[in-house]
């Protein structure tokens, strides 16, 4: 028999290391499962059952990524937050539109796939989807030598969700001047401004992963991969309870760039800057970058996650429901006659 000139494994993909990871997470995945998943993993697209409790549904898809956030976990040897971070940003991309999360899908690539790390970052979708009453029905892993840096890794996700048509979001036709602007916290810059974060704390302050961060008690590595917050739990009961008009997800762009997508182009969202104080991370970083204030609006969420647009009337019960479930609240700012745009008074 002719030997091999090269084989897939000398050429840098190692099937057995795939299968390595692959026995690894089936527990992680099984225990995810819920009761409309209609199959097990290993096959070749996931299954899940489409009779729905909503009278009339809609599905609502989204899918991302993390971002640089993997150059954080790869230097701070920690990777079960990444998992949970994607699950949850693609969470709250479906509920601002009112839909709850049936399943997802997840994309794992790196240069060699190590089957310990792997386990890690599944275990964090595990978790999230466990927390958000969701299935992690399938995936894919790849092995990418050439494409991707050595020790490189790299995540991406697809969520299905579903709401009832009336409950949909944004309600546009509804809102009005004089609408309120609810924040919700952030628990720090969640999946967006790596690129800029990773510069100012490693590059120009010349900080590791293990020194404590300047104003702060945590290490940089925790600030800086602390987990992308869910606000399913606390939000979603307001949905049913169809007492918002709309909502935004402060993710890449900030406030300035992602409350016009749930806006009407008759109406701006007028942000009280003096309604909250903006967390000692993003003071840091905009200090020592020297990042005019603009540029800090849309490259940082500054310290609001979600934010959420009611009627007046509605205020009061909306903030006294969300502190029950163990929020912070506060009234960010209101609905004024414009052009569908972000202004800062």
């Amino acid at each position: 028999m002719t030997e091999p000139k090269v084989t897939y494994a000398a050429a840098g993909v190692d099937i057995n290391r795939q299968d390595d990871a692959l026995a690894r997470i089936k527990p992680l995945v099984k225990a995810t499962r819920t009761p409309g998943v209609r199959s097990d993993i290993g096959l070749f697209g996931g299954l899940f059952s489409a009779r729905f409790e909503e009278k009339a549904p809609i599905l609502v898809s989204s899918m991302d990524g993390v971002g640089t956030k993997m150059k954080v976990a790869r230097l701070a040897d920690k990777w079960d937050t990444v998992g949970a971070d994607l699950v949850n940003h693609c969470i709250n991309d479906i509920l601002v539109q009112g839909a709850r999360p049936l399943f997802f899908l997840d994309y794992v690539a790196a240069q060699r796939l190590d089957p310990a790390i792997i386990e890690q970052v599944v275990k964090g979708m595990a978790d999230a989807c466990k927390e958000g009453g969701l299935a992690l029905i399938g995936g894919e892993m790849a092995e990418m030598p050439g494409v991707y840096e050595p020790g490189e890794v790299d995540v991406a996700g697809t969520i299905v969700g579903v709401v009832d048509e009336p409950e949909l979001l944004p309600r546009l036709d509804a809102m009005a001047p004089g609408d309120v602007l609810i924040g919700l916290t952030s628990s720090g810059l969640h999946t967006n401004g790596y690129s800029l974060a990773r510069k100012v704390c490693f590059e120009l302050a010349g900080l590791g992963v293990g020194d404590i961060l300047p104003g702060t008690d945590r290490t940089v590595g925790e600030a800086l991969l602390a987990t992308h917050r869910s606000y399913l739990k606390p939000v979603l009961p307001l949905v049913k309870a169809k007492v918002l008009k709309g909502m935004a997800h402060i993710t890449g762009g900030g406030l300035t760039d992602n409350l016009p997508r749930v806006l009407p182009p008759h109406l701006d969202a007028a942000i009280e800057t003096g309604s909250w104080q903006i967390p000692p991370l993003f003071t840091f970083l905009m200090e020592q970058s020297a990042l005019p204030l603009e540029d800090a609006r849309r490259s940082f969420n500054l310290g609001v996650g979600m934010v959420l647009i009611a009627p007046k009337g509605e205020v009061a019960s909306i903030l006294k429901k969300l502190a029950a479930a163990g929020e912070t609240p506060w009234v960010l700012g209101e609905l004024v006659a414009g052009t569908g745009k972000v202004i800062y008074r």
